[in-house]
């Protein structure tokens, strides 16, 4: 029996233990945050560890305490962590993603007046390294752009503040939102994420109605964010080949084994929009058959 670390005891720990234990890997939660952690602290004997922990200090410690390799170690987080260089990775790749403008603080007025008129408004504005949708907004004319970013300088003038860089992205107006999931270089399923509407005509919510029924895609003056965990449902989907062999592409750029890979498509247009080297694992009926088998081999191979 294999001995998986998994150091999170979230949605994927959950859905993961008895599925990779009909395969012989046992899954056992190791905390590494909110403890004391010492060079004698005994984490218990793995195999090999599923996704490098998600604060970097402790999760350094834990690295050296265990001994053990990766699903996805330090270095492939962190590629997929901070946006501006998985966006800047993935153009030079030749993928298409939004355009973007990488902003590292302090820049006077007159660069962010320039940045602003690359668009046409209004404009995404994100943290560089936030999850979750965590702190995205829109800003639709130059004033409220600038009120914005002076909100992000009086972060970013707290000097315990790590990372003082935010970005500025065109917005893409009706475009649908996909998590394509890639294990060990192949798409092997697929969500559409949408935001939640009235549960009464909500097909999502129902489980009834057409999927071109489901609520619309909102403008920057209703709701936009199609983060799960703020609220939005997800689909399971049957991805076009172009789309699955996009998020394969990224998947291979950023040369992560198991990624999340965030698509925008429009009527003329598709892009990769973000990547997630620590992915929530849907229900199981949203990905292809065998899933769990792939997931079992990428764990073995890496151990």
């Amino acid at each position: 029996m294999l001995r998986l670390a998994v150091t999170t005891r979230a949605e994927t720990y959950e859905r993961m233990q008895e599925p990779l234990a009909d395969r012989s890997i046992a899954v056992e939660h190791v905390p590494t945050v909110e403890r004391t952690l010492t060079s004698e602290t005994d984490l218990g004997e793995f195999d090999v560890g599923f996704v490098f922990p998600p604060r970097l200090a402790e999760g350094g410690v834990a690295d050296a305490l265990l001994g053990v390799p990766w699903v996805n170690g330090r270095e492939d987080v962190l590629r997929s962590r901070y946006k501006g260089e998985t966006i800047a990775r993935l153009s030079r790749a030749g993928l298409s993603t939004p355009e973007t403008v990488v902003v590292s603080d302090p820049v006077d007025e007159t660069q962010l007046r320039a940045a602003f008129d690359r668009f046409d408004p209004p404009v995404v504005v994100k943290p560089n390294s936030a999850t979750r949708g965590v702190g995205v907004t829109t800003a639709g004319d130059l004033d409220s752009f600038l009120g914005i970013c002076d909100y992000l300088d009086l972060v970013h003038d707290y000097r315990a503040t790590g990372d003082c860089s935010f970005l500025v992205q065109e917005y893409l107006p009706g475009a649908r939102d996909y998590r394509a999931m890639v294990v060990g270089g192949e798409c092997v399923g697929a969500v559409e994420r949408r935001v939640r509407d009235d549960p009464e005509t909500d097909p999502e919510i129902t489980g009834s109605g057409p999927p071109e029924a489901a609520v619309e895609q909102r403008g920057p003056t209703g709701r936009w964010k199609h983060n799960v965990h703020r609220g939005a449902v997800a689909r399971g989907v049957d991805l076009p080949t172009e789309l699955r062999e996009m998020a394969e592409a990224a998947a291979a750029a950023l040369d992560i084994p198991w990624l999340g890979v965030d698509l925008l498509v429009t009527d003329g247009r598709a892009v990769v929009n973000e990547t997630n080297a620590r992915p929530t694992i849907d229900t199981t009926k949203k990905y292809r058959p065998g899933f769990w088998d792939e997931i079992a081999t990428l764990v073995r191979q890496t151990a």
